[in-house]
């Protein structure tokens, strides 16, 4: 009970040490250039399946700029973690809170190289609100937990990526996680921490929460702004008061009783990923990191909003996918 409230209160920890399958957790590296041409997103992982034949590790790339991806495969006993730090070995790949070194050779795509990250910048954790997921991360039978391990931080070093050597010097990283038995039926996530100010991030997740036979729409947004992190999710007690989702773009207005957050995410081409849907990894995620995300804050003073922030955020990772009728509500 005392380890598991430990990792609880360290969601970017392995979390899945004791649980049976059903079970995934994957952590997010997102890795951008210091000029934005280069986009990668990259995800190491566990699946353990109900059929022992579909249990697997793995390690999956998203080339962001060209919307390729693949899917590397290992086995279950390739995938090893630290009991008390971020830290997660797939095969020889390693993966850290501030460094990742990658060994990928298979015949679509190889991939070589370590980088380091500094001035990380987690999402606070404390007892009454551990990470992201605020008090529902101590509710025993999500179907998918969710963690901010990283909203903004500097990348340092160089990837060969099919022979391409690629320097990430001066570049920009974010990185976070889900865990759980499957993904939701229906979810919107956006993500960027490429604003015209730097040290900005912007990330915001809508999705159906199933829970006690019945569901609900359960939301988490975070703004990293000059060092204060403005959030609005559903344990909060913010409301999402307009949610339009069409093939162009995605707009949420949201607001709790001092602030409202106005975003429009603009759709972009991208490619398709795994996902895990409780049976095996075969679910269709698409995925861009093309998009550009447009937030404005205000603080709402006798009626009257006053902007906090206004800013549009390039190289934005953009997924939709489910039924929009489950999201609209």
């Amino acid at each position: 009970m005392l380890r598991s409230a430990r990792r609880t209160l360290h969601p970017s920890w392995y979390q899945g040490r004791d649980k049976r399958p059903p079970y995934f957790e994957g952590w997010y590296y997102k890795l951008v250039g210091p000029r934005e041409r280069h986009r990668f997103a990259i995800i190491p992982g566990i699946f353990k399946g109900a059929d022992s034949e579909e249990s697997h590790s793995f390690v999956q790339i998203l080339n962001g700029t060209t919307g390729e991806t693949t899917y590397h495969q290992y086995p279950v006993h390739a995938f090893q973690a630290a009991r008390q730090r971020l830290r997660i070995d797939v095969g020889p790949n390693q993966f850290a809170l501030k460094r990742i070194h990658l060994e990928i050779a298979s015949p679509r795509r190889s991939v070589t190289g370590a980088l380091t990250f500094s001035d990380v910048s987690p999402w606070p954790s404390t007892v009454m609100s551990p990470g992201v997921m605020g008090w529902f991360a101590w509710i025993p039978f999500m179907q998918t937990y969710h963690g901010v391990v990283s909203l903004d931080h500097a990348i340092e070093g160089t990837l060969t990526v099919d022979g391409e050597e690629i320097d990430f010097s001066g570049g920009r990283g974010y990185i976070e996680k889900d865990w759980g038995r499957s993904f939701p039926e229906a979810w919107i996530w956006t993500q960027s921490n490429h604003f015209d100010q730097p040290g900005i991030s912007f990330t915001a997740s809508i999705a159906t929460i199933p829970m006690l036979g019945f569901s609900f729409r359960g939301f988490i947004v975070g703004l990293w702004h000059e060092q204060k992190l403005h959030r609005f999710a559903t344990y909060t007690g913010a409301r999402i008061e307009e949610l339009h989702i069409d093939d162009k773009s995605v707009q949420v207005h949201i607001r709790d009783r001092d602030r409202r957050l106005e975003v429009t995410a603009r759709r972009a081409k991208g490619g398709v990923l795994r996902g895990p849907t409780g049976i095996d990894m075969a679910g269709r995620v698409p995925e861009s990191l093309q998009a550009v995300v447009t937030v404005r804050l205000s603080a709402l003073r006798e009626g009257e909003p006053s902007v906090i922030f206004q800013g549009s955020g390039r190289c934005a990772g953009l997924e939709v996918v489910g039924e929009r009728a489950k999201l609209l509500g």
